[in-house]
């Protein structure tokens, strides 16, 4: 698979709804996989299809710790939603920069594999908040308009990034 390059705030791209996948095509499958080696390159535990580029209703979500358990959602619907969290946020596309923002701590969301076949998510705390930053992704809809207090400069040093690997 490929690492693709990932858009930015201000790409007009990160600004346009998406389309549903209607099948599994090879290229399709390719999308994923380089979706997944994007998102694992570049230490993301989330990246939907418009992040590289793509007006499609995919979305890739890996919040564990070993980085190995991937969710891929394809054409995915939030269902339900309940609780709140407040939290730090960041974004791929919003490189450097993070916010404050409340967002369900419960979510429900049905969608598709990789596969084709239909699936139910659930997630809280961590999950849910990717599953919704995520899936607003694919409306055009970035975090920087839900913040609470502004975005702010993260600088990681080179020890934390050494801490996290």
């Amino acid at each position: 698979m490929a690492i693709r390059q990932i858009r930015t705030i201000g790409d007009e791209i990160l600004l346009h709804n998406t389309k549903p996948v209607k099948a599994i095509t090879p290229r399709i499958s390719m999308l994923i996989g380089d979706m997944l080696d994007t998102m694992y390159e570049a230490k993301g535990v989330g990246l939907a299809a418009p992040q590289v580029g793509i007006l499609k209703q995919i979305v890739v979500i890996d919040v564990t710790e070993e980085g190995n358990n991937p969710l891929v959602l394809i054409n995915p619907e939030i269902i339900e939603l309940s609780g709140e969290q407040t939290g730090q946020e960041a974004c791929l596309s919003v490189p450097g920069k993070a916010g404050i923002v409340t967002r369900a701590n419960y979510a429900k969301v049905k969608a598709y594999n990789e596969h084709m076949e239909e699936i139910i998510v659930e997630g809280e705390e961590l999950l849910a908040r990717a599953l919704q930053h995520e899936i607003d992704h694919l409306s055009g809809i970035l975090y920087v308009s839900k913040v609470e207090d502004g975005i702010f400069d993260v600088n990681i040093t080179e020890e934390e990034e050494k801490n996290e690997e």
